[in-house]
């Protein structure tokens, strides 16, 4: 796979040791049991595959090339890079501009901007509409798009089963800045509905089967559906697509559901299922599903917490803290400086975003069991930083160079 040219503000001496010497045992990615650092008093269990993702070091890759390529000229990012603080606060202070917020609130006009400034669409990829405005006002969106190619597979893939008749069923969050992107492209060329969850997709099937009125339909899946949307003709043919970042067991749970309903409903064999539901799994993303299944493995240890770092807004990250927190406490921090001292870290609930003290989060037995791993779009320096905020509590921290020389 490709090598990026990543800054390496965001590299770390001891993240890549430990990802080099995993490689070198797992090339193949079988084993996702996690990485043992073991500091005596306490012991941290690293996921098997964390940090940035393809579609991300891609992004910022390009990102940082444009700026340092373009000195004088006024760089707009059409909104976050990725879904990171730190990140977005680096290119920030580079000058780079927000032209809108995560979910598109317009921050600066396109009124403002001019053919001679350089507008770099994110990693999340973009609106038809919004491409469209941009080329009006003489951007060349196409020499600075950083749209994750993952995320452009699922378009593809879309396009592809849209040219069999297919409608398109598009699993993911209604205002995600990728979701809303991938509805635009879907929408364009066969009729599109989005389904937040498994139980707007048992909400569809009822659709689908005739067991609810169509005319519910319209109020049930308000600003979810492409115009035009007939429920009678339109949920005959559908295939699954998704948000990458989403559970890929969820989208894929979905995708068994309502092929299953299709093929009740109009008493298909598997050899025919074809004819009414198109096989999509192809555009799950593979680092979503690593870095979810490296939590599963992680989460067979008998440990006391887990810490995930990432953006709050970071919807893979969220995934992440959702799949630990069905086992164990979890705490969702976006900085080593969230872990306040041994008795306090402020952690964010992946569903509200509230931010909330926790008091006496670590165990007072020895040793403390703590498993770590980190979103798609946070940086390994961050993650190392967290880790040594852990040690620092337990007076480790010098142990910290001779543990990255075990892995060398």
């Amino acid at each position: 796979m490709k090598q990026f040219n990543v800054p390496n503000i965001y590299r770390s001496p001891l993240i890549s040791a430990i990802k080099n010497k995993r490689r070198t045992y797992d090339k193949l990615k079988k084993d996702f049991s996690p990485t043992l650092l073991d500091f005596g008093e306490v012991q941290l269990f690293i996921a098997r595959h964390f940090g940035f993702c393809y579609g991300v070091e891609n992004a910022i890759e390009i990102a940082f090339n444009i700026i340092e390529e373009n000195p004088g000229k006024q760089i707009y990012l059409l909104s976050e890079m990725i879904h990171n603080p730190q990140v977005n606060a680096d290119l920030a202070s580079r000058g780079v501009k927000f032209l809108q917020d995560t979910y598109g609130k317009q921050l600066i006009s396109f009124e403002d901007i001019s053919t001679n400034d350089i507008v770099v669409i994110p990693a999340f990829g973009t609106t038809l509409e919004t491409e469209a405005l941009l080329k009006t006002k003489g951007i060349a969106i196409e020499k600075y798009n950083t749209t994750c190619p993952f995320v452009e597979k699922v378009w593809n893939r879309s396009e592809q089963i849209a040219r069999k008749n297919f409608s398109i069923v598009v699993h993911g969050k209604p205002r995600h800045e990728e979701t809303r992107a991938t509805f635009s492209h879907a929408s364009a060329i066969t009729p599109t509905v989005i389904v937040n969850d498994m139980e707007e997709a048992k909400l569809l099937a009822q659709y689908i089967t005739g067991k609810k009125k169509s005319d519910d339909f319209y109020i049930e899946f308000k600003g979810k559906y492409s115009n035009n949307f007939s429920v009678e003709k339109d949920l005959q043919r559908i295939g699954v697509v998704n948000q990458t970042t989403q559970l890929a067991s969820e989208t894929q749970a979905i995708s068994d559901f309502l092929r299953n309903v299709i093929k009740e409903h109009y008493r298909l064999s598997d050899e025919n299922i074809g004819e009414h539901f198109a096989d999509t799994r192809d555009t799950l993303c593979y680092a979503t599903n690593d870095n979810q299944s490296a939590v599963s493995g992680m989460l067979d240890i008998d440990a006391d917490l887990a810490i995930v770092v990432g953006g709050y807004n970071s919807s893979n990250t969220s995934h992440l803290v959702e799949l630990c927190s069905e086992k164990l406490p979890t705490y969702f921090i976006n900085s080593a400086e969230k872990i306040i001292s041994k008795n306090k870290i402020e952690t964010c609930n992946w569903r509200s975003k509230e931010l909330t003290i926790i008091n006496n989060f670590l165990p007072a037995k020895s040793p403390a069991k703590i498993l770590l791993t980190s979103g798609a779009s946070c940086p390994d320096a961050v993650v190392e930083n967290v880790i040594n905020k852990i040690l620092s509590l337990y007076n480790a921290s010098s142990m910290l160079e001779k543990m990255i020389t075990s892995f060398l």
